[in-house]
């Protein structure tokens, strides 16, 4: 089966700063073939036995500890989840607005709250409209000064659990590989 990983809040903002060739090391070390890394924030395309997620992750959250901290923060899909999520491509509305940044959130799990949406956070300019699965969608305007609010406080605080985010471009990206 094929996946993909999206670990969170790795070399962002001098954060959790780790080489991506040490990330392949682990997730090979987790028992994961063919691992190939996309872009420096943390994205992992690999092959692994169709068991379950859960346990799948806890290995690659023990071989990732060491070089990330506590609670590595792995968020697994697999790659017909992440083309059906590109496929049905919610952003559409948003195509030909300017200045918008778009971002998918991946959560953890089951939200324990289940906002109304659209929410809104009119300070960081952040519009969560949409949700599948365990996947959140936001469209992050630009501010005053000229910078984007980033989604991933926000889609944490509104759904209770953890969440990364990546920007649409992104995740086309990598679904496309």
């Amino acid at each position: 089966m094929v996946y993909v990983a999206f670990l969170r809040a790795i070399n962002v903002g001098g954060h959790a700063a780790v080489k991506m060739t040490d990330v392949r090391d682990a997730f090979v070390a987790a028992g994961c073939k063919n691992v190939t890394t996309v872009i420096q924030s943390g994205n992992v395309i690999f092959e692994a036995a169709a068991s379950g997620r859960a346990a799948l992750a806890r290995r690659i959250c023990q071989q990732l500890e060491p070089l990330i901290g506590k609670d590595p923060g792995v968020f697994i899909r697999t790659k017909d989840d992440l083309a059906a999520l590109v496929a049905a491509d919610r952003f559409k509305k948003f195509a030909r607005e300017d200045n918008v940044k778009l971002y998918v959130a991946f959560l953890a799990g089951k939200p324990t709250r289940a906002p109304r949406l659209p929410l809104r956070d009119d300070k960081e300019r952040l519009e969560l409209f949409a949700t599948s699965s365990n996947d959140a969608f936001i469209v992050s305007r630009r501010k005053p000064k000229g910078f984007y609010g980033f989604p991933n406080a926000f889609v944490e605080k509104a759904f209770g659990v953890k969440a990364t985010s990546r920007n649409w471009s992104t995740v086309q990206k990598i679904a496309s590989i």
